[in-house]
């Protein structure tokens, strides 16, 4: 989660607090928002996901990073920590630090109510100025809701979802299967999307 308070600073001024802070912070053509705690739920998923990804990814030149691998969106000037990353290119790393990656395939972020509307917008279209990328997810916390946005041979977007516990989202560029009943497994979901879901 993001927190509204920012200021302004050099890229490289940047690049030095980050690396000294404990603490997380985005940055966006000059503008640094720090990144606040996730909730339970939010860690259970990414936890959940990464788990599924990683079996599946056993042997293949894959590697998944959780939020604390800073990805760099070099034309858009952003520097973000996605939920979750999957590079099964070989890893494109900014400098000699190893900690900022430039060719993400996959990325998925949880949403929240204070990153939502930021998540499907204008990162998103930040996210699209990545060429490696060819897949991005969204995946709801409080409810069983997942969104897919799978780049075409074009260079359009195709747009799927799920919201069903037997339904299973594939992500065919990693050929990798995420099936929503086993990632929202731990997950308390209101009764009201439990019912709903199984319908």
């Amino acid at each position: 989660m993001l927190e509204l308070k920012t200021r302004l600073t050099r890229r490289e001024e940047y690049l030095a607090m980050e690396r000294a802070s404990e603490y997380r912070h985005e940055y966006s053509q000059g503008e640094v928002t720090e990144m606040t705690g996730d909730s339970r739920e939010h860690n259970l998923l990414v936890s959940s996901i990464s788990a599924r990804l990683y079996m599946q990814l056993l042997g293949q030149p894959c590697e998944i990073y959780t939020s604390d691998m800073r990805v760099k969106v070099t034309e858009a000037g952003l520097y973000t920590y996605p939920d979750l990353v999957v590079v099964c290119d070989e890893p494109d790393l900014e400098d000699a630090h190893v900690d900022t990656l430039l060719n993400p395939n996959v990325i998925i972020e949880v949403l929240s109510n204070s990153t939502e509307e930021y998540d499907r917008g204008k990162k998103f279209a930040h996210y699209r100025k990545l060429p490696s990328l060819t897949d991005y997810l969204l995946v709801a916390q409080d409810r069983m809701h997942v969104e897919q946005f799978a780049r075409q041979p074009n260079d359009t977007w195709l747009f799927s979802e799920a919201d069903h516990a037997d339904v299973t989202i594939t992500i065919a560029s990693i050929g990798c299967e995420l099936q929503l009943e086993e990632i929202y497994e731990k997950v308390n979901l209101p009764e009201a999307d439990l019912d709903e879901t199984e319908r």
